[in-house]
């Protein structure tokens, strides 16, 4: 794996060794940030099930502000550290080595002003369709709190997997089908303006 674009451009990334985590590959990676581009620069970026952080460091590289990654698999954490550590990134980023569900909970109860996201990116593993419908209806639900009005949360899934369109706050407003894999865009309601923008349904590439 490698940093696609930005300040970090064709820098190396380590991935956790076995099956159990699987990275998003180069070229997805590139298809997704090709869309995020225009919202990344400044952005709050929340990369839940976070594996070798290859997506939240992509985001930094390209001029995200603060990336939180989150992911419970201790060997994921340890890579992801060594990436950071790597690329001489010691600022803009936390790590909560912990569960999905655990972090929004716990983030959202916090504060009444808990930190808000432009952009969750979440990846569980593929096989996980209780993750995906616990993390989706936490952020659609009483997670929501977390996303900034507006926000875009992305889910990579197996192209079998057949997500709902809607949970909770949050509306499924594209997908793009790569491969075995699909991205599904979501949108959180924009506070000062009822009618989310919709963003078109793109053909399978």
């Amino acid at each position: 794996m490698r940093i696609i674009a930005g300040s970090y451009r064709s820098r190396p990334l380590k991935a956790p060794p076995g099956l159990s985590t699987r990275p998003t590959s180069d070229r997805l990676r590139e298809t997704l940030f090709n869309v995020l581009a225009p919202r990344i620069p400044g952005a709050a970026f929340l990369d839940l099930y976070a594996g070798s952080g290859a997506v939240g460091i992509e985001a930094l590289s390209r001029g995200a502000l603060h990336v939180t990654f989150v992911d419970h698999a201790p060997a994921a954490v340890k890579i992801l550290r060594g990436n950071l550590e790597r690329l001489a990134i010691g600022n803009g980023f936390r790590i909560h080595p912990g569960s999905v569900g655990a972090f929004l909970r716990s983030s959202a109860k916090a504060n009444l002003k808990p930190e808000r996201y432009e952009i969750v990116f979440l990846d569980p593993p593929y096989d996980e369709e209780r993750e995906y419908t616990a993390t989706l209806g936490l952020l659609g639900g009483s997670a929501a709190a977390l996303l900034a009005p507006g926000a875009l949360v992305v889910a990579e899934h197996a192209h079998k997997l057949a997500l709902d369109d809607q949970y909770g706050s949050l509306k499924r407003m594209r997908q793009l089908k790569q491969g075995d894999a699909i991205l599904s865009f979501y949108e959180a309601p924009n506070l000062q303006n009822d009618e989310q923008t919709a963003l078109p349904l793109d053909p399978p590439l």
